[in-house]
Parts: structure tokens; sequence; C-alpha cells
């Protein structure tokens, strides 16, 4: 059963699009003819918090921040952000999200690889990592929530971003580390970048 590949060109609400997801588990509980999904889109300005993030990481107290059942930290959602979401049915594959997070971080170093840009995944700081002016600095975030073998949510990417929002923020807890974006790593033209994702996410995962 081949995977559903949703690319939606309009912003999408944080809610609307976790709730969507939520009822896609549901029914996939329910029902072995359900596919699996991967959905790429961007939020409008927003700010979460995983189930381990707590309020001193707020560090602007007067932005608000939505509490999800994501895993991880505090992070910032945006225009500029590719939001990589799935759900896929580990019954159906293998029962090991260690070996599914493998396949997550593969699939963005390779990605951007491709632009030439080198990345490394770190056991100890989830996501996705690069080298800039000798300093380590995200590119990629990864959140997952995992229901009877069903794994959800997924990363997000940082393009073009508004760097000025991490400010308000310690983003995914991690004080001595930056954030950056694709665009002031290579001036690259990445129109192809979400299909080349899917392309290499979909490559890993079949293997």
């Amino acid at each position: 059963m081949k995977i559903e590949i949703k690319i939606s060109k309009k912003p999408v609400e944080y809610e609307k699009a976790v709730n969507l997801l939520e009822k896609r588990v549901l029914k996939m509980l329910e029902s072995k003819k359900v596919r699996e999904l991967i959905w790429i889109l961007e939020h409008p300005s927003i700010y979460t918090g995983g189930v381990s993030s707590s309020n001193n990481e707020i560090l602007d107290k007067s932005i608000n921040v939505l509490k999800t059942n994501r895993g991880g930290k505090i992070t910032y959602h945006g225009p500029g952000q590719i939001i990589f979401y799935i759900v896929i049915n580990l019954n159906r594959r293998k029962k090991d999200i260690r070996w599914f997070l493998n396949i997550i971080e593969k699939s963005i170093i390779e990605t951007l690889k491709e632009y030439g840009v080198n990345s490394k995944n770190d056991k100890k700081n989830i996501g996705i990592w690069v080298k800039h002016k000798n300093k380590l600095k995200k590119v990629a975030a990864i959140g997952l929530k995992i229901k009877r073998w069903i794994v959800y949510h997924g990363f997000s990417l940082n393009l073009s971003t508004d760097m000025r929002k991490y400010e308000k923020i310690i983003p995914c807890g991690i004080r001595d580390k930056g954030i950056i974006n694709l665009v002031d790593l290579k001036k690259n033209n990445f129109s192809k970048l979400k299909n080349k994702l899917v392309k290499n996410f979909i490559k890993n995962l079949n293997y």
C-alpha cells in the first residue's frame, strides 16, 4: 500500500494539522486499509512545547506557548520553515523507534548533502546539526509521538524562517548552541527540497 503524500501550498494552523494527524492515527488503528501519510506544510507563527518542556525555557514571558503531546521541548514554527509530518505504522514495518528515528535523521542528512551542506545527528541533543563559524547550530528539529506503534508528528527544517523568533525561547532546551537557516549556509535554489526529502525518506523507510 503506497504512502499518501500531501504538500500544502497554503499555511496550515498548527492545531488543525495535529488534529488531522491524530484522526488519521485512530483510523489506522481501526482499519488496515488506511494509508500511511507524509504531509509537508508550513505553519503560521506559533510556539509549541513538547511533553518535556518547562516554563524556564520561555525567555519572553509575553509569548504564548501551546502545550502539545509530541516529544521534546519548546520550539518555534513559522513561515520559511518546512514541516514534514508523518503517520507511519510500525506494526507493518519494524517495532523499533530508534530504527525509525535513524531513518528520519539519515533522510535529512542525505538531502542536505545533495545541496552541499554537511550535517550530522547528535545522540545527546536530538535533531540535525551543522557547523557554522566554529559553532554547532541546529537546522532541523525532530519531535515524535507514538501510539500503539503508530508514529506521528515528524520534523521541522529551517529554510528561511525569522531567526529573531528563537531569541524569545531556549530552543529545544539547549542553551549553548544556535539555530540556523539553510539559506544562510548555501545560496542554492531549494525549490525541489521538499520532493528530495520525500524521496530520501521513502527510500530509507523501505530499504
